[in-house]
């Protein structure tokens, strides 16, 4: 305060320390000690790289989806959960949202122009060179996964370029079938300025009661279906593509919305937290040990509570201890992991439609290279395609819509924002 009576602040620099002195002191005389947005906030590369792995784990998903993958075992139980690794980066996009803006002098529009320019230019690219195979498919064939598209293809067009077709079951899996999660995304990204006002108010015995809180909500949500079958089906798995209930379940952004709640929480909670690095171990043992006992009962665990909810806790005590930067994670912050983790997102995006052109057999409508050399070639391929894109589209586009960035630091520390990691 001193340094603003002397007049040796800039505008900017004394609305940052007023607005961190408004977060420290509430209303009622009520005054946050565990809590410090001026502190350096190192840039987290270990979770840059955990995308890729998230990515990744859907990949091996798509690959035993399409049985090109067929051998059983472990990895056979880890692949056949694939579709959670959605799950992980809506943890994750909520947790490096937070460690990003919070306590930033950020506008809403700054914020919303900055996900726009990070989303929407890969996005489109693959809407762009997956709409011949989606439309010939709709247009020229009778296949009964695309009869719901066949009947609105015009709003199916419409929902899909809008990011907007999650909202509607029968509409989430059409065009490109893994770009509902970007709908999902678009709307956590309207509320999220809205919501860390919220967040920032909540005391650590709060956050942790929201993190609960959210977890118990989307479990009985997804608990009721299993209870009510509203779809009348006895039984569900990964290939019940064309179930409404079960598609809301799985592809709503309302019902996604707590696990993306449960990464803000733990975000808060990681800055008003003093780091122990002792942690990091523990939690990330026990994340990883939850998902591997996941994937090994997955046939007797009700899949739409294993899709939607069951593994958020696990996914947030990974994220977590990858984010107290223990040492031994140093292998995760190599240029050639971070890489990866910065292109996972055009990954994602493009794997499905590069796999099927690699594997499936345009002639004999057979399946090709099935063989692990052929696999792991196939896989390379798909890694190659999307660090192209990511350095030559999706990046230029996305400084050229940003423009200037305005996610201004702590005056007291001089510490650079690190740039959001995308789910």
């Amino acid at each position: 305060m001193e340094l603003i009576r002397c007049g040796q602040l800039s505008g900017d620099q004394v609305r940052l320390v007023l607005n961190n002195f408004a977060l420290k002191h509430r209303p009622g005389g009520r005054v946050h000690r565990d809590m410090d947005f001026t502190a350096p906030r190192p840039r987290l590369p270990a979770l840059t790289s955990l995308r890729f792995f998230a990515a990744l784990h859907v990949v091996f998903f798509h690959l035993q989806a399409m049985k090109i993958m067929t051998n059983p075992g472990w990895f056979h139980d880890l692949a056949s959960i694939g579709y959670v690794g959605v799950s992980l980066f809506f943890v994750l996009s909520g947790f490096i949202l937070v460690y990003t803006y919070a306590g930033r002098t950020t506008t809403v529009r700054e914020f919303w122009r900055a996900r726009f320019a990070r989303v929407y230019p890969a996005y489109l690219f693959s809407l762009l060179v997956t709409a011949p195979y989606f439309f010939i498919a709709v247009l020229k064939f009778d296949i009964p996964f695309f009869q719901w598209a066949k009947t609105h293809l015009k709003l199916a067009a419409f929902l899909e370029v809008s990011l907007l077709q999650a909202w509607i079951p029968p509409a989430a899996l059409v065009w490109n079938v893994v770009a509902w999660s970007l709908s999902v995304e678009a709307f956590f990204y309207l509320l999220f300025p809205f919501l860390l006002k919220a967040y920032e108010r909540m005391s650590r015995v709060q956050l942790i009661c929201a993190a609960v809180l959210s977890w118990f909500v989307t479990l009985a949500i997804s608990g009721a279906y299993v209870w009510r079958r509203p779809d009348g089906l006895a039984y569900v798995d990964s290939d019940t593509l064309s179930a409404f209930w079960l598609n809301a379940v799985k592809f709503h952004p309302l019902v996604r919305l707590p696990e993306f709640l449960m990464g803000m929480a733990c975000g808060f909670l990681f800055l008003r937290t003093r780091a122990n690095t002792k942690l990091a171990l523990p939690l990330l043992l026990g994340g990883v040990a939850s998902c591997a006992v996941a994937g090994h009962f997955s046939t007797v665990i009700p899949y739409a509570i294993l899709h939607t909810s069951l593994l958020a806790p696990a996914f947030a005590a990974i994220v977590y201890g990858l984010a107290l930067q223990p040492r031994w994670v140093a292998i995760l912050n190599v240029r050639p992991m971070v890489l990866l983790g910065d292109a996972s997102y055009s990954l994602y995006l493009l794997h499905s439609m590069i796999l099927a052109i690699y594997f499936f057999d345009p002639k004999g409508g057979g399946i090709r290279h099935k063989t692990p050399g052929g696999i792991l070639f196939g896989i390379i391929i798909v890694c190659t395609v999307s660090i192209l894109v990511y350095r030559f589209i999706e990046e230029p586009a996305r400084r050229k819509l940003r423009g200037k960035q305005n996610v201004r630091p702590a005056p007291e520390t001089g510490q650079p924002p690190i740039e959001p990691a995308l789910a």
